[in-house]
């Protein structure tokens, strides 16, 4: 169940709140459609609701806030707007990534996939799909942990007839199995077909909240639609007949050869034009919407056929084309739909609106099928979260073009800094000239790491940094323990390739191993994974990948000359002997000679750019847990 209190919008300058004092429920087993014309504050609504936009209210989900669910995402199925995902990331990839992330078995992807008919695309791209696709894509993204609620932003906007047919028969199907269904649209008819309640917005209001067949009787009125290619000619006849008549009949020229027909009845239409010969291709009740206006663009898609219409084409919902497009369906001719007389409804989704509180078995057996539902929820695994991220990393190509760029520019600049000389071999080995703040490997690192955070932040939908304290901390521990394994790795391998690009061009005299190579090591592999935890860190809090990377140039340049002058005078040559002095203090021995790599890690933090790097890594720290990993207080 959805409850949802004193939704609004920030004021906006000179201008009411998008969004103002929106107080409704959508009960579980029920459909229910929020409409609007555009800029009602639909959208609005449903971020306020999912706390994806500040403003005031609160919105329970069966009792509890968004935040204060320990598992949001096995609680609400989203849909706003394009799929959240990377578009080099494949369709496959995006929900195994998405099942890492929930803690479910990759087979679950599959299994979603065969629902919403992607099997066939399971390796495309997510930039390369349809809109329709697309929008099948992100129904399996909110149908993937088996939810109890499913909000939906247009789910049908962009689809054609039969995909939307398709689509609203999930949205029941969920629904008639217990679920909470919550979707926005901009068509009277859609909303009254589909759902059991209407909630109408207008100007960020909420006007209206009305059962279906309440909204049918008070905002939607009979017509009859007709398809002739005489439509001037037979629209002057009935006119001429109904004045004659003194009858209140309103005709419409939708466009083209269609004709709406308000205050008449198929019978009377047709008589008409069996006397005077006119060659009619379509004639039907329909429902008619009795709202604004509409521009001549969506009138001809707001003609949506009764299940009484023949087989023969009237154009489609939201513009998607017209109805001879689609598979011919027998239909039994029957009286005008009276609203408030849910029992002389057709079987079909198209058929007019009715009361739907309990759906009948022989309705619920014609839906299309859901993904098996979970049973057992899988227990809590520390693993997750890493999972998570590896799927997250290894999906799209970005961070494999990083690391190449990054091992071909460094070898390319051992090679001039080797030729130039006056360059000491560890920076020569590190291809990291004076002139540089960064060597080429800190900066990938840097930018690897700044790129952890780029589908939470870009995509607020897929966020799984939400919930309790606890779940995001583990999820930055996650981004911090690959973000460095992933600068470890390029730093061995930067290392390594311009070990032998120098072995090959100049010999073994610029290749040999530094007596000191134990601190050197140390402070290169401290360099590189501060840098990538710098730039997951400044990512998390700027929320900028560019920010992220701004954060780790912004060490060398900015915190390091201040750390010189701080430590100007012997501080580094007193780290030498700390280790024996540690010892003396503890009384302790250090096994396996541990006093050598405790030097190390003492010389390289004494250093200005390891002191300036530990300082900004805790001060972002701490900006993180104040600002993204703190409970939210609303």
């Amino acid at each position: 169940m959805i409850q949802a209190i004193g939704l609004t919008s920030p004021p906006r300058k000179e201008l009411p709140p998008a969004v103002d004092d929106v107080s409704f429920e959508a009960h579980p087993g029920h459909v229910t459609a929020l409409l609007g014309m555009p800029g009602a504050g639909r959208t609005t609504v449903l971020r306020l609701m999912l706390e994806l936009q500040k403003g005031r209210g609160i919105t329970y989900f069966r009792g509890r806030p968004l935040h204060r669910v320990a598992h949001p995402d096995r609680e609400v199925g989203v849909l706003l707007g394009e799929v959240p995902g990377h578009p080099a990331r494949t369709v496959r990839g995006h929900l195994r990534m998405l099942c890492a992330a929930a803690g479910l078995p990759a087979r679950r992807a599959d299994e979603v996939l065969e629902v919403v008919g992607l099997v066939a695309l399971r390796e495309a791209r997510l930039s390369t799909l349809s809109r329709g696709m697309d929008r099948r894509l992100g129904l399996a993204c909110a149908l993937l942990t088996d939810p109890h609620t499913l909000v939906l932003d247009e789910p049908v906007h962009g689809l054609s007839v039969r995909e939307a047919r398709w689509l609203h028969g999930i949205l029941r199907a969920h629904a008639t199995q217990g679920g909470t269904v919550l979707f926005t649209t901009g068509d009277p008819k859609e909303a009254a077909r589909i759902a059991d309640r209407v909630l109408t917005l207008e100007q960020g209001r909420l006007v209206a909240d009305q059962d279906v067949a309440d909204f049918s009787r008070t905002r939607l009125r009979p017509r009859v639609a007709v398809r002739t290619p005489h439509a001037a000619r037979l629209g002057a006849l009935l006119t001429k007949e109904a004045r004659t008549a003194r009858r209140s009949v309103e005709i419409v020229r939708e466009g083209g050869n269609r004709l709406s027909v308000y205050g008449s009845t198929c019978a009377e239409v047709g008589e008409t034009a069996f006397r005077h010969g006119i060659l009619v291709h379509q004639l039907a009740d329909e429902i008619g919407d009795m709202g604004p206006p509409a521009t001549p663009a969506t009138a001809v898609a707001a003609a949506t056929p009764a299940p009484s219409r023949p087989a023969e084409g009237e154009p489609g919902e939201d513009g998607a084309g017209d109805f001879a497009e689609k598979p011919q369906e027998p239909q039994k001719p029957q009286e005008p739909q009276k609203p408030q007389e849910p029992q002389e409804s057709a079987d079909d989704d198209e058929a007019a609106p009715r009361e739907r509180r309990q759906p009948r078995a022989a309705e619920a057996g014609a839906l299309p099928p859901l993904p098996p539902s979970i049973t057992v929820r899988p227990a809590p695994n520390p693993l997750r979260p890493v999972l998570y991220e590896l799927r997250r990393a290894t999906g799209v190509a970005t961070g494999y073009v990083t690391a190449a760029v990054v091992i071909v520019l460094s070898a390319v600049m051992a090679v001039v800094l080797a030729r130039t000389g006056h360059t000491p071999q560890p920076r020569l080995l590190a291809a990291w000239p004076r002139e540089l703040p960064l060597p080429p490997a800190a900066v990938g690192a840097g930018l690897l790491g700044a790129i952890a955070f780029g589908d939470e932040f870009r995509y607020p939908a897929l966020a799984v940094d939400r919930g309790p304290v606890p779940r995001r901390l583990g999820l930055l521990a996650a981004k911090l323990l690959v973000s460095a394994a992933a600068g470890l790795l390029l730093a061995l391998l930067t290392v390594g390739c311009d070990l032998e690009v120098l072995y090959l061009l100049h010999g073994p005299e610029l290749t040999s191993v530094p007596g000191d190579w134990l601190p050197l090591g140390a402070s290169w592999l401290g360099l590189v994974v501060g840098c990538a935890w710098a730039g997951v860190l400044a990512a998390g809090v700027f929320r900028s990948t560019s920010a992220g990377l701004a954060a780790v140039v912004a060490v060398p340049l900015l915190v390091v000359p201040l750390m010189r002058k701080a430590l100007e005078g012997p501080t580094v040559r007193q780290a030498v002997g700390f280790p024996m002095r540690l010892r003396e203090l503890l009384l302790t021995q250090w096994p396996f000679g541990g006093e050598r790599y405790v030097e190390a890690a003492a010389q390289a933090i004494a250093q200005p750019e390891g002191g300036a790097l530990l300082l900004s890594l805790t001060a972002l720290l701490g900006a993180y847990l104040l600002t993204t990993a703190r409970g939210r207080v609303r």
